[in-house]
């Protein structure tokens, strides 16, 4: 799919594009996904709201989640009345998002579009990713290309959180084992990371994915890659500042006020915290 070394630009665009959404198998099969990757998030907007009232001296009104899977944060954001935008690359992801969002009386706005190219209609107080939803971007460019992009898409005041997992459980010098399941109307769904292959130098690590899935007394089994890159919180800090449009307001272990982003058993993920930089 990479390998777009004699195409034109067209090709190598579309080359990229695939080798962005990575696990093309889980993600187009969304309501698998779902039942194995959902969580209540409830928690967390309460989190992202308190935190832009700290910050911003005011009310949120809107929110982007950017590769937002089946968009839980913007479904959840839209049911509290916040004017909200899903974002993400597989189309078959956003479509499933849209269909959940009408069942649950969610109105929000849902777009099919790369990370680093959205264009909102206009700008937005809080941006989020979450989910490990950056280690899809490998290189300094990529990310850079992402958080001016995040930038041009917030409010003078507006904020950007993202969440990755703790570097203690994941990270390409120790990459640990992960697994996922949920059951569902008898559909019984596991995605487990059954091999890793980092390198120490680019800190991209080649995954292995496996997906189980059981229902009427029936297994099936898929096998799917991706490639990922996981930074330490220095170099976000770094390639923030290197962007010039976002600025850091910190780092916290937990969607939870106060909890630290350290080594406890507490500090469960890696959570950044940036505002977009002001002119001068």
């Amino acid at each position: 799919i990479d390998d777009t070394r004699d195409s034109g630009p067209g090709l190598r665009a579309q080359g990229e594009r695939e080798r962005m959404a990575e696990l093309n198998k889980v993600y187009s099969l969304a309501q698998l996904y779902d039942i194995a990757f959902g969580r209540s998030i409830s928690r967390e907007i309460d989190f992202l709201l308190a935190l832009f009232r700290r910050v911003a001296g005011r009310d949120a009104t809107s929110l982007v989640d950017i590769a937002c899977g089946p968009g839980y944060h913007a479904r959840a954001a839209a049911l509290r009345g916040i004017e909200a935008t899903g974002v993400d690359l597989r189309p078959e992801m956003v479509d499933f998002a849209r269909d959940e969002a009408e069942k649950e009386g969610a109105h929000a706005t849902w777009i099919a579009a790369d990370m680093r190219a959205m264009a909102l209609a206009k700008p937005v107080d809080i941006a989020l990713t979450s989910y490990d939803s950056l280690d899809c971007l490998l290189t300094d460019e990529e990310i850079l290309a992402h958080f001016r992009n995040v930038a041009a898409n917030l409010a003078p005041d507006g904020i950007y959180v993202f969440e990755m997992s703790h570097p203690r459980d994941c990270s390409p010098f120790a990459y640990g084992g992960h697994r996922y399941a949920g059951t569902r109307n008898g559909t019984e769904v596991a995605i487990e990371w059954v091999d890793a292959k980092p390198d120490l130098v680019t800190q991209v690590t080649e995954v292995k994915i496996k997906v189980t899935v059981k229902r009427d007394g029936a297994e099936d089994v898929l096998y799917d890659t991706a490639k990922e890159r996981f930074c330490t919180a220095r170099e976000y800090l770094g390639l923030a500042r290197q962007s010039g449009a976002l600025a850091p307001i910190g780092f916290w272990g937990d969607f939870a006020d106060g909890q630290m982003f350290d080594g406890s058993p507490q500090s469960r993920r890696m959570i950044g915290v940036f505002r977009k930089a002001q002119p001068g």
